[in-house]
């Protein structure tokens, strides 16, 4: 019998997967869920949507909020770096999953922690 072992990059997977992290990062993420210090607070964030595409380009949308920048891993791929996006200082994002189809991310503002789970739009 063959055991197959992965290395979970990601608090909350994949265990494995054929694409790379850049090609199933590069896509436009609507929100699903919205969280600040544990407490759902989904229904402020309608219509916000990401795009992240593979050469580095970076966008996001919320109702007459955007703004535009770059994007690359850090941290050994477990953060993202946004810089020059307008409207939004230069930003780390701390992945908690990274799928095909879904991406949870969150970070710290100050004290406050802000998770967003993503899925492909």
């Amino acid at each position: 019998m063959t055991t197959i072992q992965g290395c979970n990059k990601y608090e909350n997977g994949p265990l494995m997967s054929l694409r790379t992290r850049k090609e199933r990062m590069a896509n436009t993420w609507i929100i699903e869920n919205y969280k600040k210090n544990g407490k759902d607070l989904t229904s402020y964030y309608n219509g916000y949507l990401e795009t992240f595409t593979k050469n580095g380009d970076y966008s996001y949308v919320w109702e007459n909020i955007s703004g535009t920048g770059e994007w690359s891993f850090d941290g050994n791929d477990q953060d993202i770096k946004i810089v020059g996006a307008l409207n939004q200082s230069n930003q780390t994002i701390t992945l908690l999953k990274l799928e095909e189809k879904r991406m949870w991310y969150y970070y710290m503002d100050g004290d406050d922690k802000k998770e967003f789970h993503m899925k492909a739009n």
